[in-house]
């Protein structure tokens, strides 16, 4: 007997004739790519030292990987339009689905506006051509990044995955540049070098860079946020997942690996430590190397466009479906453009959210762009890892009450040892949160010197009204629009089977649950 789901509101089910089946297994990899490989946090992660290692093979065993293992069979397993808040959902009710939804939705404006548009403004300030902090030139520069990004969401999936696509493809190009550029600069020139002692791990260098590997690791669900749209989300998911976990592994450690050799961990800038690496190794181009260097400067900065694009496209449709299942503002966002395919409304939304809160960073947090860069980062961290209290648990919960529903990957666990994946995963990510809402705390309670002012640029009241604040802010703007939307959930398209028990592999929004 198909298992049945709840009710699903009328709003979403007319939606789903709307999407558009164009993305292949080619397709979601390189968008999980784009996705997952932060390119932007390098510098930050490497400025931890020798270390950073050591927790990098930590969180890699400990995390990257049961992570990876229970996605691919989540999102092989459940294959609606906006996986994450449908899985949550099914696992929990509307309400803690609409919570973690909004969370991980909110998180790609206030990240796009207040981290990537200053760190790619930087490399274009310090590497191309100087614009100067605060000037006419700085707010366009980041209006026109925040924009570009909107405008692969915007664009119908058939034409707007090449983006991020093109980008994920040149971001392992120069990763991959980087690396042999540097291994042809140590052959030539020696290297600072990383002794047994710099590999040593410390109370204070695990708190600090936790919490930014683990934001650095997520992400591997993000594609199934668009699986309404794959041509066989069943089949292309878990594969592309397992490729693309090897190849984000792979492009965080041997590049900080080769950071931390050319350059001093007190020499590493967090929001330009990636480029000020190349710098340095481009000596070995001669002449050259300042030309090349403009180059790779000019590409980075598109690579930041892509990957910023590729949360555009898989959040706003993951926020485009709870919103047609009625927890935000009277479905208005929940709509996809008839011609496109696309929820427009959330893109522009988001495009919004972003510019708002580039220019609110810029105005609240007193300091250099580095000291901006850092503080918006850590909230942004703070905001993905909350989400994620509900995204993986949610995996548990499913196996165990949606037993019967097809499983094409299945991770050969028993429940119980699937289950203390999860724990794991959980646990870290619990840890992290607390560290990115409340840094210093636990240094604190253990007894470790936390510098705030030299770590942050900012005093701790600072940082805390910014981080705490704009979480009351977003609260409350979540809240309302829960609220809102009532009348959506009103209006409900009757019962229906389960979406894993439907004959297409297609994600059918009617499996959206009331």
């Amino acid at each position: 007997m198909p298992q049945e789901s709840h009710l699903s509101t009328a709003l979403a089910a007319e939606q789903t004739a709307k999407l558009r089946r164009s993305l292949r297994r080619f397709d979601v990899f390189f968008l999980l790519v784009a996705a997952v490989i932060s390119i932007e946090v390098l510098g930050q992660i490497s400025s931890f030292g020798g270390e950073t290692l050591t927790w990098m093979v930590l969180l890699t065993i400990t995390f990257l990987v049961p992570f990876a293992l229970v996605f691919a069979e989540v999102g092989s397993a459940f294959t609606d339009e906006g996986g994450p808040y449908v899985w949550v959902k099914l696992a929990f009710g509307r309400i803690p689905a609409a919570i973690a939804t909004f969370l991980y939705w909110v998180t790609v404006p206030v990240w796009v506006g207040g981290t990537m548009a200053f760190i790619a403004y930087e490399t274009w300030d310090a590497f191309v051509s100087p614009l100067g902090d605060g000037t006419f030139g700085d707010y366009f520069f980041k209006l026109v990044f925040i924009w570009l990004t909107v405008t692969s969401g915007v664009a119908s999936i058939r034409y707007g995955k090449w983006l991020p696509t093109v980008g994920a493809a040149l971001k392992v190009g120069v990763l991959g540049f980087f690396v042999i550029t540097a291994i042809v600069y140590s052959l030539e020139h020696g290297v600072h070098g990383i002794t047994v002692g710099d590999l040593s791990p410390t109370v204070s260098g695990f708190l600090g860079v936790t919490p930014l590997l683990l934001f650095a690791f997520l992400g591997f669900e993000a594609a199934n946020g668009a699986a309404g749209e794959m041509k066989n989300p069943s089949r292309d998911v878990p594969i592309s997942l397992a490729r693309s976990a090897a190849v984000a592994a792979s492009c965080y450690l041997v590049p900080i690996a080769a950071i931390l050799v050319i350059l001093p961990a007190n020499k590493i800038d967090g929001i330009s430590g990636l480029m000020d690496a190349m710098r340095q190794v481009f000596d070995v181009y001669g002449p050259a190397g300042p030309a090349l260097l403009k180059i790779v400067a000019v590409v980075y900065i598109g690579v930041l466009i892509g990957q910023g694009a590729a949360w555009m496209i898989v959040s706003d449709r993951v926020q485009a479906t709870a919103a047609a299942d009625g927890t935000f503002f009277g479905g208005f966002f929940g709509i996809f453009n008839e011609k496109l395919g696309t929820p427009v409304r959330v893109n522009i939304l988001t495009g919004a959210v972003a510019t708002i809160f580039m220019f609110a960073a810029m105005s609240l947090v007193n300091g250099s762009s580095g000291a901006v860069f850092s503080v918006v980062l850590s909230f942004c961290v703070s905001t993905y890892l909350l989400s994620y209290l509900a995204i993986i648990p949610s995996a548990a919960r499913l196996r165990r009450t949606y037993a019967d529903t097809p499983r094409p990957f299945k991770v050969p666990l028993s429940d119980r040892a699937f289950k203390s994946l999860i724990v794991l995963c959980t646990a870290w990510i619990a840890l992290g949160s607390w560290v990115a809402v409340f840094p210093g705390t636990l240094e604190a309670v253990l007894g470790v010197s936390y510098p705030f002012f030299d770590t942050w640029g900012v005093s701790r009241a600072t940082f805390e009204l910014f981080t705490l604040g704009t979480l009351a802010l977003l609260s409350a703007l979540g809240l309302i629009g829960y609220v809102r939307a009532r009348p959506v959930r009103g209006e409900v398209a009757g019962r229906v089977r389960h979406p894993a028990a439907l004959p297409a592999p297609a994600a059918d929004l009617a499996g959206l649950s009331e």
